[in-house]
């Protein structure tokens, strides 16, 4: 049954809307100000060819910014490590950057972006194409290249997001990289999880970048964000890319499963 608006529902509205336009307002004044500090040391840092921690502290910046309240579980491998994960929101890559330094394998639409493609080449992002199949070996090649670095790399095998409580398949192409790894390289799978509020930060259906951002930027109140660093394995073990690519699926589902049923995450 539908009820009237009263006055005072009217005017709560107003109200939240209010406070929702000044949150984006003070939220988008924050994050350009952190930048504003950030870039410039990040560049003085580079021209003296130093190995610059700003990225990474700028994204954390601007996920508790949004309200993020980052906690970790398990123990987190830091170098030599392919970081395999579940994928909410373009806020994952914030999130997920400000705690471990990574960079990410992401779509090259992204890289066309007004300032978040830029910030993306900034962290050293891996652009690649998911719609033309010929490129696929030369983007294994420049993934392969990058994990020569000593930062971490993070990939997205949903190839999209989802609303936080479920899984695509993996789609095993990224995993080649690792079949075998240029270097001894160990792969974690890692759980993202918001808990109850995943649904007010899950980017799916036709919302735009823009829409999501700005819905979350409106949001009232703090984020409570998991990440659960799962037991690494050795590809070496698995041997071709579809069964690393299943191996790492199987143990995220299990963790999503766990984290539902309020089972502890292993």
């Amino acid at each position: 049954m539908a009820y009237p608006l009263t006055e005072k529902n009217e005017t709560d509205q107003l109200s939240l809307s209010l406070f929702g336009a000044i949150l984006i307002g003070l939220r988008a004044l924050a994050i350009v100000l952190s930048l504003a500090i950030c870039l410039p040391i990040h560049l003085l840092w580079r021209f003296f060819r130093l190995p610059s921690p700003w990225p990474r502290f700028f994204l954390w910046l601007v996920a508790t910014n949004c309200g993020a309240v980052i906690g970790t579980r398990g123990n987190r491998l830091k170098q030599d490590v392919f970081y395999v994960s579940n994928h909410i929101s373009w806020f994952d890559i914030p999130v997920i950057a400000g705690v471990t330094g990574c960079t990410f394998v992401a779509q090259d639409g992204i890289a066309s972006w007004p300032v978040i493609g830029w910030l993306c080449r900034i962290n050293k992002t891996i652009f690649v194409s998911r719609t033309d199949r010929m490129q696929v070996g030369d983007q294994i090649g420049v993934i392969r290249e990058a994990m020569e670095e000593k930062y971490p790399i993070t990939v997205f095998p949903e190839g999209t997001t989802t609303d936080g409580y479920s899984l695509l398949p993996f789609k095993p192409s990224l995993f080649q990289a690792m079949a075998p790894p240029p270097k001894p390289t160990m792969i974690q799978p890692m759980l993202l999880d918001y808990g109850k509020v995943s649904g007010d930060i899950a980017w799916i259906g036709d919302e735009t970048a823009a829409d999501n951002a700005k819905r979350l930027f409106a949001r009232i109140g703090i984020i409570p964000t998991t990440l659960h660093f799962l037991e690494p394995f050795d590809p070496a073990d698995f041997g071709n890319r579809k069964a690393i690519c299943a191996e790492a699926e199987r143990r995220i589902t299990e963790a999503l499963s766990a984290s539902l049923t309020g089972a502890p995450v292993v």
